[in-house]
């Protein structure tokens, strides 16, 4: 009973997001003094990331290191070209587009591994490209900004690569280190992980709503169209891409969700630690849209029958 409550939390995460993003709009003065917990809050996801993480997972990795590679490189090639084509067609400007650009060169989130799961995916495949891509962000993201932005907006390299590492890699390998040496004593502790995630995305989300809530009215729509589009175009590139390269459809679905659904809450704490708080603004809309288009896709695919040349080649492992 207590285990289906904390799920039902955090399957309904878009809808307290929106409820407490309402809320933050109107009352700006109860959150945005608290942007000191966004790095904070960030860790404890990547760290429940990394506590629910198995050293089998990475093992995966050797099984099909191909797949991997092609999911991986489409990452960080499709998100960051998709944000600089967005950021060039609706013209956005310098803050929205750092934010755009920023988000488009972070990491895969976790919430790609439930829609993947929902969406009839291969689950192993997307904890994998999730981690892999987590564990590669400290050198691609800092790199792939300065690469895209760099001329329009200074971008400290350094101290974008060392944040990351904070943030994101020593959090996921302390989980890791706990998880793989305690994993039986911390079994209950684990159930709790995601709903804490999910409760503290909520709260990060509200906390830059807060904060923008006096730009939200002139830049919300705008920021709003770039998200859905920039979302799109990673969705439908990581599908296509993949099945042009002759992947099943499984393997197809799984690197479009991984592909389209970023670490919005890295991009939120880099854009307010490095650059603005109104480039913080893509992330946190992102954050709330993803999972709604990610869910609106699953519940299309998962009403599609899987050929059964697909079904063969879909691994023992992934849990269906």
């Amino acid at each position: 009973m207590y285990q289906k409550i904390l799920d039902k939390f955090t399957s309904l995460f878009p809808l307290w997001a929106i409820l407490l993003s309402a809320v933050a709009y109107v009352y700006p003065e109860y959150f945005a003094p608290h942007q000191g917990l966004i790095v904070p809050f960030l860790s404890l996801i990547m760290l429940g990331m990394g506590v629910t993480l198995s050293v089998d997972s990475f093992l995966a990795v050797l099984k099909r290191p191909s797949v991997v590679f092609l999911g991986t490189l489409m990452k960080y090639t499709i998100m960051p070209l998709s944000a600089w084509v967005v950021c060039f067609v609706l013209k956005l400007p310098a803050d929205l587009m750092t934010g755009v650009i920023l988000l488009g060169c972070c990491p895969g989130g976790t919430a790609s591994n439930v829609i993947c799961y929902l969406a009839r995916g291969d689950v192993a495949l997307s904890i994998v490209l999730t981690s892999v891509s987590t564990l590669l962000a400290f050198l691609a993201t800092p790199l792939l900004t300065w690469v895209f932005i760099g001329q329009t907006v200074e971008v400290d390299v350094m101290g974008m690569l060392v944040s990351v590492v904070d943030v994101v890699v020593v959090p996921v390998v302390l989980g890791l280190a706990i998880n793989y040496f305690f994993g039986k004593q911390i079994s209950a502790v684990k159930e709790i992980f995601p709903a804490i995630s999910a409760a503290a995305i909520v709260i990060i989300i509200a906390i830059i709503i807060g904060t923008n809530s006096a730009n939200l009215e002139q830049s919300g729509p705008l920021v709003l169209l770039a998200v859905i589009l920039h979302n799109g175009l990673g969705l439908a590139g990581g599908y296509w891409v993949s099945k042009a390269l002759k992947l099943t459809e499984i393997e197809a679905r799984t690197i479009a969700i991984d592909t389209g659904m970023q670490n919005s809450g890295l991009s939120v704490a880099l854009a307010i630690k490095h650059f603005t708080a109104v480039a913080a603004l893509p992330g946190a809309i992102f954050s709330i849209w993803h999972n709604l288009s990610g869910a609106f896709l699953a519940g299309h695919w998962s009403k599609q029958n899987i050929s059964d040349h697909d079904k063969s080649k879909r691994p023992k492992k992934s849990g269906f």
